[in-house]
């Protein structure tokens, strides 16, 4: 049994008045990210015109944004406040778990949605019979599911991994490197598992997104119109974006040497992929796509007070 009961956060070691900068700066992001991403969320639900797969898909990601942010940002506004917090060892545990959960169904919902544009611009005249409701409804679950279930083999093992040294951890959330680094146990079994796990949930996601924008790049390429091509890239633009976003700044932090990267940087990095591209994923779909631009301005117009003659 662990000896430690809670762990030390120490977030961003920074003077009073750049943590107060930081905290207010993190608070209106945390808050235009629940806000743009339960509008859209709203939009998608409301407006016929949106209920199609992709904007169930679109619909799935930002409420997959929604738990990652509210997971991390809350704790992370209370470690600025108090230039550092404690945390339960079950808390820790559980907020690693509900991290990489989320982030786990974000690749996951990424390849469907992928998947989703390959069938869409590659076999237009069999898209709907492919990507019947019930086969999307499918889609998603599976994405859920196995996001969260994945994630619960690295919960155990690291939960029972004994902590009897030092119970300070130099981030702003439970990640699992920094926490392994506190154990007194051997940790491979539990690195073994996350490098393992690593295959099916962000690998072959990598390898099945790749297939599908190069089938969708020579698709569009051989569209004869200009026209064609714009509109047929334009349906996809905003996930390629997201797309790179969050796999580049995801790399950056568990995938490249960490020779010369200081704690600073990673801790810059973590914030980038758990807390902004929440915020950024739904303005890249708002400035981007005209189907939303269009419900959106049709949910205000038909919610406007009548103006009386």
């Amino acid at each position: 049994m662990s000896a430690v009961t809670e762990f030390i956060l120490l977030g961003f070691q920074a003077n009073q008045t750049a943590r107060m900068i930081m905290f207010l700066l993190l608070l209106v992001v945390y808050c235009a990210t629940i806000s743009m991403n339960l509008l859209i969320i709203t939009l998608v639900s409301t407006s016929k015109n949106l209920h199609t797969p992709m904007y169930l898909f679109i619909s799935q990601l930002f409420i997959n944004d929604i738990l990652l942010t509210t997971e991390i940002s809350p704790n992370t506004l209370h470690i600025l406040l108090n230039n550092g917090a404690t945390i339960t060892f079950i808390g820790c545990i559980s907020q690693l778990y509900f991290f990489g959960a989320s982030e786990a169904s974000e690749c996951l919902i990424l390849t469907v949605m992928s998947y989703d544009r390959y069938v869409a611009i590659c076999n237009p005249l069999r898209y709907t019979s492919i990507m019947t409701t019930t086969y999307c409804i499918k889609l998603v679950v599976t994405s859920w599911l196995a996001g969260m279930s994945s994630m619960m083999i690295t919960f155990i093992t690291t939960s029972v991994q004994n902590f009897c040294g030092p119970n300070t951890i130099d981030h702003f959330f439970c990640d699992l490197v920094p926490l392994l680094e506190l154990s007194c146990s051997d940790t491979y079994i539990v690195q073994l598992e996350a490098s393992l796990l690593g295959i099916p949930l962000v690998f072959i996601p990598i390898i099945i997104i790749l297939f599908s924008y190069t089938q969708i790049i020579v698709t569009i390429l051989n569209i004869p119109s200009s026209t064609g091509r714009q509109k047929a890239f334009s349906t996809c633009s905003s996930h390629l974006i997201v797309v790179s976003i969050f796999y580049w700044t995801l790399f950056g932090v568990y995938i490249l040497p960490t020779k010369g990267k200081t704690l600073s940087i990673n801790k810059s990095l973590s914030l980038l992929y758990t807390v902004f591209t929440s915020l950024i994923n739904p303005i890249i779909y708002s400035l981007k796509n005209n189907d939303i631009k269009k419900a959106l301005h049709e949910h205000i117009y038909t919610r406007a007070p009548c103006k009386s003659l």
